[in-house]
């Protein structure tokens, strides 16, 4: 089988991460990165113990899939920690709770209400233009508000 595969040793993947991480950094997304240093872990253990083409093989494999699934639970550890901006492209969250005035009354269950420079459509019971309201949800860029 070695005729087969003359590539197969310690430089080959050396080279293989080399490759991946150059793929890592022209495309979009994390994951090369990972089989790269998988690569790397195979070349370093192929130094050690020198490997047939068939074990390398395997070790690839089992350093990719350790690699791949350690960064998934790190990315997924991460993603549950609080942000300092909670409502960042979400900025409608931070009115839930409270109080504005109407600018336009709401007829029919729409109204408007100004909150800093912006317009906001609103939903609720019919009131009068100046009327106090406080919003309780939103929905979409629709503010859900009843009487404060």
């Amino acid at each position: 089988m070695e005729e087969l595969f003359p590539f197969a040793g310690p430089w080959f993947w050396w080279i293989a991460a080399a490759i991946l991480l150059l793929l890592e950094m022209l495309m979009p997304g994390f994951f090369m990165l990972w089989l790269a240093f998988a690569a790397a872990l195979t070349a370093v253990a192929d130094y050690i113990f020198d490997f047939g083409w068939a074990s390398e093989i395997v070790a690839f494999g089992l350093f990719g899939l350790a690699s791949i699934l350690s960064s998934w639970r790190f990315v997924m550890s991460q993603r549950h920690t609080k942000s300092d901006s909670p409502h960042l492209n979400q900025r409608q969250n931070a009115f839930v709770g409270k109080t504005y005035f109407l600018v336009e009354p709401i007829v029919q269950g729409s109204g408007k209400i100004k909150v800093e420079d912006a317009l906001w459509d609103v939903d609720g019971e019919d009131m009068a233009k100046g009327a106090r309201v406080k919003v309780i949800e939103v929905d979409g860029l629709r503010l859900k508000v009843e009487p404060a």
